[in-house]
């Protein structure tokens, strides 16, 4: 749990902008993102494969 101390005469502004800070640092947000996109290792495979076969069959029609 993330906690900030307000100090005296500080803006709700600034302390929120310290909070925000802190909470970014923990990389929260990007774990739960990472976790919600999870695909698995098959599927991650296969879509690879199927990327560079893409890529592949646009540089041989670029070639022409």
């Amino acid at each position: 749990m993330i906690k900030i101390d307000i100090k005296e005469n500080e803006s709700v502004d600034k302390a929120l902008k310290r909070f925000k800070k802190k909470f970014e640092k923990t990389g929260v947000l990007k774990e739960l993102r990472r976790r919600q996109a999870f695909e698995k290792p098959s599927i991650e495979n296969r879509q690879k494969k199927l990327k560079a076969v893409y890529i592949q069959q646009m540089n041989a029609s670029e070639g022409i």
